[in-house]
């Protein structure tokens, strides 16, 4: 018994760094429990790759202890050397989200034959099976099969429909992949006997690609709802003989009620019986762990989701999700008799210090080394030069020249896009958001270009996602109601007190939008209009002030064009009065080319911030906030705001004092 107390004291942390891996390499309880008719069997899941397979920050261009298939490999056949049983599936996000995936699909291309970079690492790695992710469609249909048919492993997904309409029932959709596969393997038992096993895992994606990559998929696709998939098709598993069903969910956990297209739906789709142990992702956050303490249905320590063992690995391999299953003979198949679970970490941290757990495997580097280098020489080639330094370290709380110049190179284009048709003359705005904000990301995941030339690495940086561009056309009443959303990130501050946090961790950076071309306060005293989901929940509040446009107040039913993107435009975030029928253009090239295309117009930049927006003082009030240590160098120059040091903050943060 002192063996299982040992592992579970390590599985909650109070064992760590070798210890704990030691402990676990040498052991588990399972092995040991395991008896004849008795088995166990090791799920391991990697999940949001975003194709980090090198453990490299290429918008930083330099190694990390953080990330990287290459890493999380280790753990991989570690776990593999603890159990004689074991599978390895992936839960999807793998194919963008740095670097390496844009040079392999804008620049160089896959020819008749080629392996995409993320593909090779997994293969090398003998997956067993994989679903998708939302991001596999952001280079479209055509480039995610091409990509897809170099895996020498099965890729799922029972809820992505082939044409426009849905049947009547799932199990009559036309699917563009196989909606599950199912696994037979010989398991041995704790007594040494071998016995067949069939365990089969079923895929699915967020309804949601529908609206984030809609100029991919309109016309081509459909989505059916991820719990409906489920409950049409794990009958069928079960029919088929399947001793285990195991869900591939690229969907987080929300403990709202289920509803018909549900994002985060992976809670709900445990509850659907059949199914035996589920694997979520795509909120980049651990469970089992604290992130999730406390929503109804939902044991964040054991790891459950009404009741069924749970995981989610992080992302861009920070941790391997694990399910241990105790499964036992059942008649002729067999059934869950106990289970662990587990997000085992590659790194561990204390305050700004990170401890690598693990080293590279070498055969998954040498797999992708020759991509990688491409990948390096790509992100370091020069397009331009920038007059002031271009960070974003206090982009959430004053105007950010990250945030300003790539206002300014959309607003650059939509103006040219624009002559000769009808929206020609219209006011032209423009609508950015700090993707590199810190948050989950950590300390160092802020933009941070120094003075001097501007490579193709620091504008990727600068615009990290492949958004392509558009335009709407809405009234001066739309415009506030977009700052009220966004505004929606601040938490509500009362005078005369000291010290208040400023910002809500609920609160994505990408959903806080700054629009140029008007200038703006925000006041903090008053409560957000809107939740951290866009839902309105105070109509009558007003946190956008001194809304004015040339100087003079904004008038509500003045028609401006707005510059953003087709995340933004296609209803991503939830932004008010932000519909189809207000798009006025939608652009060819994404955002982060007319960037690039602005840099070489320009040929020298100056991002310098002109401090557009504000926060309304506030009499005796002090907020903070964090931001990445990096910041204090840029501290003094920021403009519109009283900004202090004030000490260390949470995970190797910085903290910061704002005197309204």
């Amino acid at each position: 018994m002192s063996i299982l107390k040992d592992v579970s004291l390590s599985r909650r942390g109070l064992l760590t760094g070798a210890a704990a891996t030691g402990l676990a390499a040498a052991l588990h309880p399972y092995s040991v429990l395991a008896s004849d008719g008795t088995a166990h069997i090791r799920l391991m899941e990697t999940t949001d790759l975003h194709v980090h397979v090198f453990p490299y920050d290429y918008y930083g261009d330099r190694p990390v202890d953080t990330a990287g298939l290459a890493r999380t490999a280790t753990l991989i056949r570690q776990i593999r050397d603890e159990a004689t049983n074991s599978v390895l599936v992936d839960n999807g996000d793998f194919l963008q989200g740095n670097p390496m995936g844009d040079f392999v699909a804008y620049e160089r291309g896959l020819r008749e034959g080629d392996v995409h970079p993320v593909i090779k690492g997994m293969n090398v790695l003998n997956f067993d099976a994989a679903t998708l992710g939302n991001h596999e469609f952001n280079y479209g249909l055509d480039f995610m099969m091409k990509v897809l048919s170099g895996a020498k492993f099965p890729v799922v997904c029972a809820n992505l429909v082939k044409g426009t309409t849905l049947a009547g029932n799932a199990r009559q959709d036309s699917l563009f992949l196989k909606p599950y596969v199912i696994l037979d393997r010989q398991v041995t038992d704790g007594a040494g006997n071998s016995h067949p096993l069939r365990i089969g895992f079923i895929g699915f994606v967020p309804p949601q690609i529908m609206s984030w990559d809609r100029r991919h998929l309109e016309g081509s696709a459909n989505t059916r709802d991820i719990v409906d998939a489920a409950k049409a098709f794990v009958p069928e598993m079960r029919e088929q003989g399947c001793d285990l069903v195991v869900a591939l969910s690229h969907s987080g956990i929300d403990a709202g009620s289920a509803t018909d297209g549900m994002e985060n739906a992976s809670l709900h789709l445990a509850a659907v019986e059949g199914i035996d142990a589920v694997f979520t992702g795509h909120q980049h956050l651990v469970f089992p762990g604290p992130a999730y303490e406390g929503l109804p249905g939902v044991d964040s320590q054991k790891g459950t989701l009404f009741g069924k063992p749970a995981a989610m690995g992080g992302f861009w391999g920070s941790h391997l999700g694990v399910i241990d299953l105790m499964v036992e003979r059942d008649g002729n198949g067999w059934r869950v008799a106990n289970f662990m679970t587990e997000a085992r970490p590659i790194y561990e941290k204390e305050g700004r210090t990170v401890t690598p757990l693990v080293d590279s495997q070498q055969d998954v580097l040498d797999a992708v080394r020759e991509d990688h280098e491409a990948t390096l020489a790509y992100v370091r080639r020069p397009v331009g030069k920038t007059s002031a330094p271009l960070h974003s370290y206090f982009a959430l709380v004053a105007d950010d020249p990250s945030v300003q110049i790539v206002s300014r190179a959309q607003i650059w284009y939509i103006e040219q896009m624009l002559k000769g048709t009808e929206w020609e003359g219209l006011p032209v705005l423009s609508a950015a958001a700090p993707f590199k904000a810190g948050g989950r990301g950590g300390p160092d995941y802020y933009t941070d270009v120094p003075v001097g030339d501007v490579a193709i690495r620091n504008v990727a940086d600068l615009y990290l996602y492949p958004n392509t561009v558009r335009a709407v056309a809405i009234k001066g009443s739309t415009v506030k109601d977009w700052l009220e959303r966004s505004a929606g990130i601040f938490l509500q501050v009362e005078p005369g007190k000291a010290d208040q946090p400023l910002i809500s961790p609920d609160f994505p950076s990408y959903n806080f939008d700054v629009i140029d071309g008007i200038t703006y306060e925000i006041d903090l005293t008053q409560p957000s209009k809107f939740d951290p989901k866009g839902d309105l929940v105070n109509p009558e509040a007003s946190r956008i002030v001194n809304l004015a446009f040339n100087g003079a107040p904004l008038d509500p039913d003045q028609t401006f064009v707005v510059a953003t993107n087709n995340y933004r435009a296609g209803g991503g975030g939830n932004f008010p009065g932000i519909t189809d029928d207000v798009v006025v253009f939608v652009g060819p090239d994404t955002n982060r080319d007319v960037l690039v295309r602005y840099i070489v117009d320009q040929g020298t930049i100056n991002p310098s911030a002109d401090a557009n927006w504000t926060f309304r003082p506030v009499t005796g009030a002090t907020v903070l906030f964090e931001t990445g240590p990096g910041g204090a160098e840029h501290a003094a120059s920021v403009k519109g705001v009283r900004i202090e040091p004030a000490g260390d903050g949470a995970d190797g943060f910085a903290q910061y004092r704002i005197t309204l």
